[in-house]
């Protein structure tokens, strides 16, 4: 253990990025069914900084929420959450980090890029999904609702993460 600076990195990372996953949270714009926040730019920057293991504390970030520890928008917590109309998105956040992450592993800009826009519509159709199952919704309202508004906002924060990504080493 002492000596291994690749684990003390990975361990000050992930704490780091819980912490800001968490302030994203409550950076926030309220809306129905679901708020504005930056914690989608969070999940993706650690995507940048962390590659494949950003879903390490992505998951963790979601298991501590679901677990009580008031760290979802605006300091919601618990399992119901989950269940409730933001749980899609929420889920969605671990995929997404994986799934950048290994496309930030390359050096390709293209992949990068694609990888990060590939993240922000599968947390948004994972959103889209549960809000399906979860409320009742019928597709088309789902979307409108729980995608298409978000779109513009989800494009601004992957390209500010593909320009601050791109300074990291």
């Amino acid at each position: 253990m002492f000596g291994d600076l690749q684990r003390s990195r990975r361990i000050a990372y992930t704490a780091a990025f819980i912490g800001l996953i968490t302030l994203g949270g409550w950076i926030s714009i309220p809306f129905v069914p679901a708020p504005f926040t930056l914690q989608t730019f969070f999940v993706l920057l650690s995507a940048a900084v962390m590659k494949r293991e950003a879903v390490i504390p992505v998951t963790l970030y979601v298991a501590l929420g679901a677990l009580g520890l008031p760290v979802f928008h605006n300091g919601v917590a618990g399992f119901g959450v989950l269940l409730g109309p933001t749980g899609g998105y929420l889920i969605g956040f671990i995929p997404a980090a994986f799934i950048a992450g290994i496309a930030w592993e390359s050096d390709s800009a293209i992949r990068r890029i694609a990888g990060l826009f590939s993240a922000a519509v599968l947390i948004l159709l994972c959103g889209v999904a549960w809000l399906i199952v979860s409320s009742g919704m019928s597709l088309v309202p789902a979307i409108i609702l729980g995608m298409a508004i978000f779109v513009p906002g989800e494009v601004a924060k992957a390209g500010a993460v593909y320009v601050i990504g791109r300074q990291l080493p």
